[in-house]
């Protein structure tokens, strides 16, 4: 089953969230989904989810009696996370991930794996202090000078660069060589990435990163 829907969405995996988060999250993306057991966590903060995948080992038998029959899609298939079958089954402006991080770190790697593969919508995936995504081809973000940019390649990757402390023009970056990692905003940024690149800004970024999005 694809869920589609206009509006954003605020996708939530079963490791913690906080309540911060999600409200930030839900203030940009309001409609609910979840992956797994992460249905028992939106039931928790009083929210229904439009949708629920995964292979439904962590679901609890609670959240499958509360949540609609309809509303649940079990996907047997092993060759994905319950992350990727969530993505893959959206269609949406982006979505905005919570509960995929914190947990068990096998699980966040993957995650980001997934995000750098550009699976479904764009997603801004919320974790600790900070939120992730795939660099697009483009993007202009209005940051504060001193704001912490950090880039991080997947693979191979490129790039172009205004508005930051160390410029990344005509520098090579690769998982097993150089990083971006701590850069800093002088003031409004515009990015151009090629290859496979995730961007990192402050949890505090969030809605800057959907608007530029």
């Amino acid at each position: 089953m694809i869920l589609e829907s206009p509006r954003p969405v605020t996708l939530i995996g079963g490791a913690p969230v906080a309540r911060a988060d999600l409200d930030a999250a839900l203030a940009l993306a309001p409609v609910v989904a979840a992956a797994d057991g992460g249905a028992d966590t939106a039931l928790q903060f009083g929210l229904m989810p439009q949708a629920v995948w995964g292979d439904f080992d962590s679901i609890s038998d609670r959240a499958r009696a509360a949540i609609p029959p309809g509303n649940l899609h079990p996907v047997a298939e092993q060759d994905s996370t319950d992350f990727e079958k969530c993505l893959s089954r959206l269609r949406t402006p982006f979505v905005v991930a919570l509960g995929f991080a914190g947990g068990r770190h096998d699980h966040f790697l993957s995650a980001l794996g997934v995000i750098a593969r550009r699976v479904g919508p764009p997603c801004l995936l919320v974790a600790g202090e900070d939120v992730i995504t795939r660099a697009p081809a483009r993007l202009a973000l209005d940051l504060a000078p001193g704001t912490r940019v950090s880039l991080f390649p997947m693979g191979a990757a490129t790039g172009r660069s205004q508005g930051l402390r160390w410029p990344i023009d005509g520098l090579a970056f690769a998982p097993d060589g150089r990083s971006g990692t701590s850069n800093q905003a002088t003031g409004p940024v515009t990015l151009a990435c090629e290859g496979p690149m995730l961007l990192i800004l402050p949890r505090a970024e969030l809605a800057t990163l959907a608007r530029a999005l």
